[in-house]
């Protein structure tokens, strides 16, 4: 957690403990964003019933999130296909439109 502001505690709760982390203002709403998606994460692991103790669980749960970001969501040749097809499209509308503008 960086920034200069003023750090302010922030209390989050992961697995029904209270913790306290220190972060700026403007940190504050992504932390407490990450904090339940935590507890989410670990609670699903828990509940799975497959993986018993906390720092197992919690173990896990970083393996998971750590695997999610690092996936890409998306290859960077299926997002540029995608702009593509987008640009495509408009230029078909448009192309359409002024053919209607010119009709009328």
């Amino acid at each position: 957690m960086s920034g200069n502001s003023k750090k302010q505690p922030v209390s989050i709760k992961i697995l029904g403990k209270d913790y306290k982390v220190v972060c700026s203002e403007e940190e504050q709403e992504t932390l407490m964003q990450s904090a339940q998606e935590l507890d989410e994460q670990m609670r699903k692991i828990r509940d799975s019933g497959k993986v018993t103790g906390a720092d197992r669980i919690a173990v896990m749960a970083a393996l998971n999130l750590t695997h999610d970001l690092r996936e890409p969501k998306t290859s960077p040749a299926t997002e540029e296909k995608d702009i593509i097809n987008q640009l495509a499209n408009l230029r078909h509308k448009i192309e359409n439109t002024l053919k209607i503008q010119k009709s009328s």
